[in-house]
């Protein structure tokens, strides 16, 4: 049985396309052509994916994508946009959405974002290792992608797993964000280096440690550094 994608998307055309070409891919694929349509049927079904574009009549894909993550569904989202420019990028990648894709858009990197991110939220595949690393007071598995502190579980999305996961194998170097965007992103296009700032900013955020990194350092005018 191949994965399951959800689309919720508007145009007809892109609608067709989308689903024309998945299916011969190999997915299962359902679409849902408005915002408050397509949240209800991710919160009640089980999907891999979810293809979600930000213009959408009756709710926005913004809304749709916090609301979801608000409910505790940890699907990987990847939003389609027309709207051009990096404040959408960051309030979407801020309301949990895994990654993010202008249009137009070359389906062969539609694919290959999809299948990052369905590589990497996959149960026993998101890490190379069944060990778990520890540092300060976390431990990270790397084989679950499940953040402990003590006895509590911290949530984190795709990309955000992907991004500790880089960091903790690379402790005490000098990482530029060309190349941390380059070996977690795995790809060059409209993604820019401030994506990976606001995905290190909600890693502090989540690490309790905000106001003073302790592990993720900033090292001026050059990217990152992490102390374990």
């Amino acid at each position: 049985m191949g994965k399951r994608i959800l689309i919720i998307e508007d145009e007809t055309g892109l609608q067709i396309t989308l689903e024309d070409r998945l299916l011969a891919e190999g997915y299962e694929v359902c679409i849902r052509s408005d915002g408050i349509s397509g949240e209800d049927e991710a919160r009640t079904e089980e999907y891999d994916l979810i293809l979600l574009d930000l213009m959408l009549p009756g709710r926005d894909g913004f809304s749709v994508c916090q609301n979801l993550r608000k409910a505790a569904i940890q699907t990987p989202i990847l939003m389609l946009t027309a709207r051009n420019g990096n404040l959408d990028t960051i309030v979407g990648l801020k309301q949990g959405a895994d990654d993010y894709l202008g249009k137009p858009f070359d389906m062969g990197i539609l694919l290959a974002r999809m299948e990052a991110l369905l590589r990497r939220s996959a149960p026993g595949c998101r890490g190379r290792s069944s060990r778990a690393v520890s540092f300060g007071d976390f431990r990270l598995n790397l084989k679950t992608g499940e953040l402990c502190r003590g006895e509590a579980s911290i949530e984190l999305h795709a990309k955000e797993f992907a991004l500790l996961e880089f960091l903790v194998r690379n402790p005490n170097q000098m990482l530029s964000r060309d190349r941390i965007l380059n070996e977690v992103w795995g790809y060059e296009s409209e993604v820019t280096t401030r994506t990976v700032d606001v995905h290190v900013a909600k890693l502090r955020q989540k690490l309790g440690e905000s106001e003073l990194p302790r592990h993720i350092q900033t090292v001026r005018g050059r990217g990152y550094r992490f102390i374990p």
